[in-house]
């Protein structure tokens, strides 16, 4: 007789589609994902070509987002601007969990003087603010989108190692893992088949919380000219060179300032979603 009992990633999904801000949240961020990857067939115009009859020209039905001050389509450059953006946020914070698992399942795994010397240079990186050490790096690593990702996952990094270990820590000592260490489980399988299934889904919450992080960051980066290198269009550079036009051609700013304002509170609300829905206390 098949069991009509309900599995767990389904139930999941039928919570995450009952909160309200979760789901716009998914939704916003799918749209934005969809304009990045398909940014070729969307955007109207070449985000690198000037049109000097389009000079800080306000919108219009030709260019809706107006130009910028060379002339170049904004809504082009910020349609473009969101696959940098984008992929800045997913590779940075995967770059971060891809170091930050195996230290925090070994720190937490082996306790004792590895662990105490681990969480003191986790807590060391992590005294020095998240952004503060991403321009350091970015700074040191030289001014490109690749380096600006990779600054970004190395200071995002400590994060996960604190969140697997507090995690570790508190699955080890359940009775499963108990019975898998008592019938002989090498310590590396229990690790990976025993333990990391079930502190996947709090790292998957910080994940989404984390590349809303990210891209601020790397806005901020490519706005101090440490991230993406113009021409190639970013929502960080974009809001640099719109400093100089505020008042003369304030659509310069608008909608790159806009388009982070709406990716990162939709990762966020997306984020919050993920944390209820995966909380296995929620009973309904």
């Amino acid at each position: 007789m098949r069991s009509t009992e309900e599995s767990p990633a389904r139930r999941a999904f039928r919570r995450l589609l009952k909160r309200k801000g979760a789901v716009i949240g998914l939704l916003v961020v799918t749209l934005f994902i969809l304009v990045a990857a398909l940014a070729g067939l969307v955007a109207p115009y070449d985000p690198t070509e000037a049109d000097w009859s389009a000079l800080r020209a306000a919108p219009t039905l030709a260019h809706p987002f107006g130009g910028d001050e060379l002339g170049r389509d904004v809504l082009s450059r910020v349609i473009f601007g969101a696959r940098a953006s984008l992929l800045a946020g997913v590779i940075s914070v995967g770059l971060a969990l891809l170091l930050g698992i195996p230290v925090g399942l070994l720190s937490g795994y082996a306790g004792g003087l590895l662990d105490g010397l681990i969480m003191r240079l986790t807590d060391a990186m992590l005294a020095v603010p998240f952004l503060i050490l991403a321009i350091a790096l970015a700074a040191f690593l030289g001014p490109s989108l690749g380096n600006a990702m990779i600054a970004i996952g190395l200071s995002a990094t400590p994060v996960f190692v604190r969140l697997t270990r507090a995690q570790v820590q508190a699955v080890k000592v359940e009775d499963y893992i108990e019975a898998a260490r008592a019938i002989g489980n090498p310590p590396l399988r229990i690790a990976l088949r025993h333990i990391l299934p079930n502190i996947w889904p709090a790292l998957l919450v910080q994940a989404t919380l984390t590349i809303a992080s990210a891209i601020i960051a790397e806005a901020s980066l490519s706005f101090l000219g440490l991230g993406q290198q113009p021409p190639a269009p970013s929502w960080g550079s974009m809001l640099n060179a719109a400093k100089d036009f505020l008042t003369q051609a304030p659509w310069m700013a608008i909608y790159p300032g806009l388009s982070i304002f709406v990716v990162v509170l939709s990762f966020n609300l997306l984020g919050d979603g993920l944390r209820d829905a995966l909380d296995p206390r929620h009973r309904d």
